[in-house]
């Protein structure tokens, strides 16, 4: 799955000279936390985020009068406090990388470019939403977690297994295990009773280590 896939095409922005408490009134109308800072020809110069916003915005027991206070924000504006190194992606770079790249550089939203132009923006609320579609958390049926070898075929034997008692698998997910040995494997079946579910799994050895029944699990 690749980010235009699931990015969102038409982003929120703002100039450059777009005031601060201008930039946090759109971020909330519009229920985002960061936005693109486009210059005057349309290009991507930067981004901000609610945090640098309100890391600037005057404290509510400041001293200053409102007077004060309307002059100070209509002269601070977007392009004086947003970062101007932005980390981007293109369309086309898988889900994965861009997840790596977030969670490595610590940020919550990549700006999607093509040929120097914003053409989208893929955020963590789009990956947690396709978290948990691959899980299947919305589907009802029997979620199954495992530890299992690090062995080939172990896999193809579960799958196998679960085809053979007429399961339906909804989703699989492999994660890390314990250690390098083996891993946690969340399976997620219907059409199959649960306990005859993990009476199959047992007779492969496979340790179980969560079973239920659900439609959207918690």
């Amino acid at each position: 799955m690749l980010v235009h896939e699931r990015m969102s095409t038409r982003p929120i922005t703002v100039k450059e000279d777009t005031p601060i408490d201008h930039a946090l009134k759109l971020m909330r109308d519009e229920k985002v936390r960061r936005l693109p800072v486009l210059n005057k020809k349309g290009e991507m110069v930067g981004i901000v985020s609610e945090k640098d916003l309100l890391y600037v915005s005057p404290s509510p027991a400041t001293s200053l009068s409102m007077h004060e206070l309307h002059y100070l924000l209509s002269r601070l504006t977007v392009g004086k406090v947003m970062t101007k190194d932005v980390i981007i992606v293109s369309e086309y770079t898988s889900l994965e990388e861009a997840a790596r790249i977030m969670a490595d550089n610590k940020i919550g939203g990549l700006p999607v470019v093509r040929d120097g132009k914003l053409v989208g923006i893929i955020t963590e609320s789009d990956l947690f939403k396709i978290f948990v579609e691959i899980l299947g958390a919305r589907d009802m049926g029997v979620r199954l977690s495992m530890l299992v070898p690090d062995q080939p075929g172990v896999l193809a034997d579960i799958t196998r297994t679960i085809a053979d008692i007429g399961g339906n698998i909804i989703s699989l997910g492999t994660f890390l295990g314990e250690d390098p040995t083996n891993s946690l494997v969340t399976v997620k079946v219907a059409d199959v009773p649960e306990d005859r579910l993990v009476t199959e799994m047992k007779v492969l050895a496979l340790e179980i280590t969560d079973a239920r029944t659900c439609a959207s699990c918690r």
